[in-house]
């Protein structure tokens, strides 16, 4: 007896147009602020002025790749101390790990890039198009008409210019604002500076007002490494499917014999971003934004019963709750061993990259000895080695330095176009010097094999000294 193969199940699932409902609550009101902050930081932060001094630049956050150096505030950043944008980087991964074994997705709910712009491009789209209901009629309106045509391009219109102002506000932060902006509009910009900023609204434009949730589904890996991070204390959105099932229609002050607490009124349907059913359990298209909670404490009021049918719970909580055992208080969901340790991390890393920052010094030296060749016999039998010194000046003036040498009494430093053991530096950067280190014919350094010596930079002004090890070496090397 033969059989019709099956053809194998897309990968891939043709999009339906969502058309999220407006949400009161809580959680909705936690978005808006959280929107607002972050778009907030996004936008302003590059006009924000810091002043350095006057030879540097008075942008409070300045990301300066043609200098190789990056600015926040009273902090700044050279290429050799990347290990602070390291120590950064291994704090927002840990952070993230201990946000999603805590709350589950919670960064992709409401702090994400994608979801942030998202909805801010579904709040435009409301406020031109309408409500759901509207909207939806609007979307299966086959004919073009006059009105769908100017809604429609009002909308893309917003987007566009919403789309314009993020890839603006990007290469803010590359350069100074202010002398950028006017350049942009004058067309005197560099044109990568055009290309990235077209390249960044276009993607806006796409992401945040087509693609919407197919990005966090498909384009996204989160999604499938959280799910290593969750385990079966960590608190998500779930549906009480012991309490709500079965469902039926209720009206307020009915009771209906064996019926569950879900009327089916899908309004946590409606109002999701990503248009799932929490009610069928965990999915990976969930975002965790806890819309969907709003949403049904809303019905869940209106009809008399209590809050919660929708609800931040855990794995554990189900079990005890169909046992009708007490439910964990959230604090010990959140407290255990796994976000202990990832916290403990954190703040590890955090206290170092502190102490790091407050100790380190504002002159900063490398040597590199020149060994082409390893020493000079000069004409009256003395030794000579050559060594190119990089001073790091990372005062905001010009700072005089005097270099050093210690390991022997008889080392005489001479610095290469000057005419004492001093150099001037100019301020916010670094200073090569060729500086020569001689040793008289018949002293010890001379005659050795090589002898240890320690070169010392000393600013002039304030006496902050730095020093770095190298050798000397003699005639018998």
């Amino acid at each position: 007896m033969s059989s019709t193969p099956e053809s194998p199940p897309s990968l891939y699932v043709s999009r339906e147009p969502i058309f999220p409902r407006r949400v009161s609550g809580k959680f909705r009101n936690l978005k808006w602020i959280i929107m607002i902050f972050t778009l907030g930081i996004y936008y302003v932060t590059p006009w924000i002025r810091w002043d350095r001094g006057p030879s540097m630049p008075d942008q409070a956050v300045l990301i300066d790749m043609a200098n190789r150096r990056f600015f926040f505030f009273w902090i700044e950043i050279w290429p050799h101390e990347f290990y602070f944008i390291a120590g950064l980087l291994v704090m927002a991964g840990l952070g993230l790990f201990l946000f999603t074994s805590a709350a589950g997705r919670v960064w992709c709910g409401y702090a994400c890039p994608q979801t942030v712009w998202t909805d801010l491009f579904i709040l435009v789209e409301r406020w031109v198009e309408g409500d759901r209901n509207a909207r939806l009629r609007l979307h299966h309106q086959k004919k073009w008409d006059l009105r769908k045509a100017r809604l429609r391009l009002t909308k893309w219109v917003a987007w566009f210019l919403i789309g314009l102002a993020t890839g603006g506000a990007w290469v803010f932060y590359f350069t100074d604002a202010p002398a950028l902006f006017h350049n942009l509009i004058t067309g005197q910009a560099h044109p990568v500076a055009y290309t990235t900023m077209l390249v960044l609204t276009l993607t806006t434009f796409f992401f945040g007002g087509f693609a919407r949730e197919q990005i966090c589904i498909y384009a996204c890996p989160w999604p499938r490494i959280q799910a290593a991070m969750m385990d079966e204390d960590t608190l998500t959105v779930a549906y009480r499917e012991w309490r709500g099932e079965p469902r039926g229609k209720l009206k307020k002050g009915e009771i209906a014999e064996g019926q569950g607490d879900c009327i089916d009124c899908m309004a946590c349907v409606n109002v999701c971003p990503v248009g799932i059913d929490i009610r069928n359990g965990q999915q990976l298209e969930c975002i965790t934004c806890a819309l969907c909670i709003d949403a049904c404490d809303d019905v869940m009021a209106r009809i008399g019963k209590p809050r919660g049918l929708i609800d931040y719970m855990a794995l554990t909580d189900e079990v005890n709750e169909r046992a009708g055992m007490a439910i964990k208080p959230i604090w010990k969901h959140i407290l255990r061993p796994r976000t202990i340790l990832y916290t403990t991390l954190w703040s590890l890393v955090g206290i170092a990259l502190v102490v790091a920052l407050f100790i380190r010094q504002d002159i900063d030296m490398t040597v590199a000895p020149v060994r082409n060749p390893t020493f000079v016999t000069l004409s009256d039998g003395s030794i000579r080695n050559t060594y190119d010194v990089r001073i790091r000046n990372k005062h905001g003036e010009e700072r005089s330095f005097r270099v050093i040498a210690n390991g022997d009494p008889s080392f005489i430093v001479v610095l290469e176009g000057s005419d004492n053991a001093e150099v001037r530096v100019p301020a916010d950067e670094m200073h090569i010097q060729r500086v020569y280190v001689t040793a008289p014919k018949g002293a010890a350094p001379a005659e050795s094999e090589r002898t240890d010596l320690r070169l010392w930079v000393e600013d002039v002004s304030n006496g902050d000294r730095v020093y770095k090890d190298t050798v000397f070496n003699g005639r018998t090397n």
